[in-house]
């Protein structure tokens, strides 16, 4: 059986958890702030946790973390 390969843009972009979580960066935090509230934009700087619903995409992205 080969190794299977990482998808690289996914490697750059999440990340996994002690637990096996995944984490990932906020959207909509590169451009455009002008328009967007202080708050907003401090919430925006936060990393959360991917929905249970994504994680079996992302494990085949991410095989070997």
């Amino acid at each position: 059986m080969p190794k299977v390969k990482t998808h690289r843009g996914a490697a750059k972009r999440f990340r996994r958890t002690k637990s096996g979580k995944v984490k990932r960066t906020m959207a909509f935090a590169r451009h455009l702030k002008s328009s967007k509230s202080p708050k907003r934009r401090r919430n925006l700087r936060k990393n959360v946790i991917m929905s249970s619903e994504d994680v079996p995409n992302l494990k085949k992205m991410l095989p070997y973390s």
